[in-house]
């Protein structure tokens, strides 16, 4: 299987991430993409290299809908730079907001928010995302100050569903549930889910492909938005293609962030226009795959060991799973 290394700038420090690294593969049905960030383990890895493979042999479910409506993804960054993203997010008419940065205070949040709402206009739609950041108290203190400018829900404001369920006791804001669903060791059977919250966020690599996440999704039986791990056009397809699968899409989805990157490996990048996606494959180009390559040679050398040691663990845990059915 064909596989190139990639490494990308991002416009903007994301989550303390500068650039974007990880490795395309062509198989027979298409192209894969395998990024995991660079401190996860292999056992985390497999999950990803698992979504890069079923991508590459094509066998996403049918799609119910043609085209799958996108927000605008604000980094911690200035108002004006704020209200910039939002004119040129392509028609996006939804913003998820990133807040709750170890380096800024509150107040810089407040800003943010405040400058998107005006931005959007008040027929737009403000989301915010703490990652986790939040104790019980202060995620509780946050949402009120900022529901001032109109929240349509709050991603993942504290790290376990236990505290998730405890804010939602004292706000009446509704909450996502990411890292608490997409982390756990099985995503599919989730105690507590729904009363933590009102909305699940599915992301294809981290749960193990389109068809894995189609199960989370139906096992929590909450309302679903889809969101990228800032991949390339190539990851950004499979989330297009579990967001057209998904009986109901009541949400905007996370799937417009090939805009965070300075550069892309397809020749018809997958970017909103008027405020949604198509759904469609991207046309990989080898010359823009080349000009995304490493600089530094090592660092492909690093991906292509850390291919080998999550491809072998893949392979080891699929051999256990064979045996137990035994």
């Amino acid at each position: 299987m064909p596989a190139f290394v990639y490494a990308i700038p991002l416009r903007t420090r994301f989550r303390g991430v500068a650039v974007r690294e990880g490795v395309l593969m062509q198989g027979e049905g298409g192209w894969g993409e395998f990024s995991p960030f660079p401190d996860y383990r292999p056992q985390s890895c497999a999950r990803w290299l698992a979504a890069c493979d079923e991508a590459a042999d094509g066998v996403w479910p049918a799609p119910v809908r043609a085209t799958v409506p996108v927000n605008v993804t604000i980094p911690a960054v200035r108002p004006e730079e704020a209200q910039a993203l939002v004119r040129t997010s392509g028609g996006c008419r939804t913003a998820k907001v990133k807040v709750a940065e170890p380096d800024q205070p509150a107040s810089a949040d407040v800003e943010r928010v405040a400058a998107v709402r005006d931005a959007l206009g008040p027929g737009g739609a403000v989301r915010v995302d703490a990652n986790g950041a939040w104790d019980v108290d202060q995620a509780v203190t946050m949402i009120r100050q900022l529901d001032r400018f109109g929240l349509q829900y709050v991603e993942q404001p504290c790290r376990t569903l236990a505290e998730m369920a405890a804010v939602r006791r004292r706000v009446d804001v509704p909450l996502a549930a990411d890292e608490g669903v997409r982390l756990a060791q099985d995503p599919e059977r989730l105690a507590g889910l729904r009363s933590a919250a009102d909305v699940v966020v599915l992301k294809v690599q981290p749960l193990g492909g389109v068809w894995a996440a189609l199960r989370v999704a139906e096992a929590a039986g909450l309302p679903a938005v889809v969101s990228s791990a800032v991949e390339t056009s190539v990851g950004i397809a499979a989330g297009v293609a579990l967001a057209a699968a998904l009986p109901e899409l009541p949400y905007a989805c996370g799937l417009g962030t090939v805009r965070l990157l300075r550069d892309d490996v397809a020749s018809d990048p997958l970017v909103p226009v008027n405020g949604e996606i198509g759904v469609r494959a991207p046309r990989v180009d080898i010359s823009r795959l080349i000009n995304c390559r490493p600089a530094d040679c090592s660092r492909t050398q690093w991906w292509w060991r850390r291919l080998t040691e999550t491809r072998r663990y893949l392979a080891m845990t699929s051999t256990d799973s064979r045996e137990r059915v035994r």
